[in-house]
């Protein structure tokens, strides 16, 4: 009988050790979970005033290509001033100007814009190198001298000059005049002929 007893004090014991530790790591507080922060991108906030590219131009014979400052703005900004500042190597070829004439050639562009915008007068500015281009210059129809009523080998097709411009005609192997005339000049293909001024004969 002792001995019942001993064991379920044992256990009775053994239970309240459990169940008080039980308690004790329910009553510690619970950490509080990190809340989450969502951080939102802030949107780069657009500039007042943006310089952008002019671009390479394209000229003919001794032409001069024509630049000025290209940008954008904010609706609420007002654009004080917009100048050019080019150097050709170490040269200054203009300084501060509202546009520039520039012949075949490569360059440093400098675009300025002063502005005001939410009552603060700015200044931005922006280099690029800019080519100009001389555009290639077409190239002249190659044409021959006809020996009397025949056209040289390679080049058949008969231009014969009659009167004004308006009337010179090029003639085909196979036309109905082509055998009796006889041409100023000769071409290797009717192209050729067109370029010149001759048009094509109607028989």
């Amino acid at each position: 009988m002792n001995k019942i007893l001993q064991r379920a004090l044992v256990v009775l014991a053994s239970g309240a050790l459990v169940f008080s530790g039980a308690a004790t790591a329910t009553a510690q507080p619970l950490s509080a979970a990190p809340a989450s922060v969502s951080i939102a991108a802030a949107k780069k906030a657009s500039p007042a005033v943006s310089i952008k590219k002019i671009g390479n131009k394209t000229v003919s014979g001794s032409a001069k290509a024509t630049i000025k400052p290209n940008y954008s703005k904010a609706k609420s900004a007002k654009v004080k001033a917009a100048t050019l500042t080019v150097k050709k190597g170490s040269k200054t070829v203009a300084k501060n100007k509202a546009s520039v004439k520039l012949s075949a050639g490569t360059y440093k562009v400098t675009t300025s814009v002063k502005y005001q915008y939410k009552g603060k007068t700015s200044t931005v500015k922006k280099t690029e190198t800019l080519k100009v281009v001389k555009k290639a210059a077409k190239k002249a129809p190659v044409s021959k001298k006809a020996n009397g009523y025949k056209c040289p080998s390679g080049y058949p097709v008969k231009g014969n000059r009659t009167g004004s411009k308006n009337e010179w005609k090029y003639h085909v192997k196979g036309g109905a005049f082509y055998d009796r005339t006889k041409p100023e000049e000769c071409f290797k293909n009717t192209s050729d002929a067109r370029k010149a001024g001759y048009r094509a004969s109607k028989r």
